[in-house]
């Protein structure tokens, strides 16, 4: 009863406009339904299709060589409004929007089997440190408290450094990024979901996948916020 009056009296501010957010979400019902929806998309990377399609398509690539992981879900594009959004968490430290983007992915996840594990993309120790947090691992807590999925920011790791992605090609970023993670399934899960802010080319869902499947997980995911329109 608390909680209901303080979000009448103070409802949240749209973290895209400065406007008055819904009582749920620190996003306005205008802002929300500008989100560029990632529709048509590739059902197995989530590549965003230039014509209409039927459900259930899957792109060239996929088609010509099936990825090691299930799925990778992406509900939006990484356009305007969302590109500055995670640009205010990842670079500026708005911790807020981490949250706010965690629950707006909690919004899409479609109905089916679950996975009993949720784990945030990590950071090498060295690049932890000089950020000071991990915008993944904000995601994935906002995520797991709307889903009541657990999560873990601590089993997978990061052992390696590696240069950055930004600049590099397809083929250029699998090669920077093999061997650089490690998992510890002690646990012995079985189906995880793996959680990042932006898909480009799926190099790290690619090295990631061959990580945890190497530790015993037969059903690997990926859920991000945003799909890049390319995949150089």
């Amino acid at each position: 009863m608390v909680n209901k009056s303080v979000d009448i009296l103070f409802p949240g501010q749209c973290l895209v406009c400065g406007q008055t957010g819904t009582r749920e979400l620190d996003i306005c019902i205008a802002c929300q339904e500008s989100l560029p929806r990632n529709d048509p998309c590739c059902s197995r990377c989530a590549l965003p299709l230039t014509s209409l399609k039927a459900d259930g398509v899957v792109c060239g690539d996929c088609a010509r060589q099936p990825p090691a992981f299930e799925r990778i879900i992406a509900p939006w594009r990484y356009e305007a409004p969302l590109d500055r959004l995670m640009q205010d968490l990842k670079f500026r430290h708005r911790l807020p929007v981490g949250r706010l983007l965690g629950e707006l992915l909690a919004s899409q996840i479609p109905s089916g089997p679950l996975p009993s594990l949720l784990l945030p993309v990590p950071q090498h120790p060295r690049q932890l440190h000089n950020r000071g947090f991990n915008h993944s691992s904000e995601i994935t807590l906002a995520l797991s408290r709307s889903t009541g999925i657990p999560w873990s920011p601590w089993l997978l790791k990061k052992i390696r450094r590696t240069n950055s992605q930004h600049d590099l090609s397809r083929q250029e970023r699998l090669k920077n990024l093999k061997g650089a993670f490690s998992f510890d399934n002690s646990s012995r899960h079985r189906h995880v979901a793996v959680i990042d802010d932006i898909v480009t080319t799926g190099a790290t869902a690619r090295e990631i996948t061959c990580t945890l499947k190497h530790s015993g997980v037969r059903q690997v995911e990926f859920w991000a916020i945003a799909r890049t329109p390319i995949q150089r």
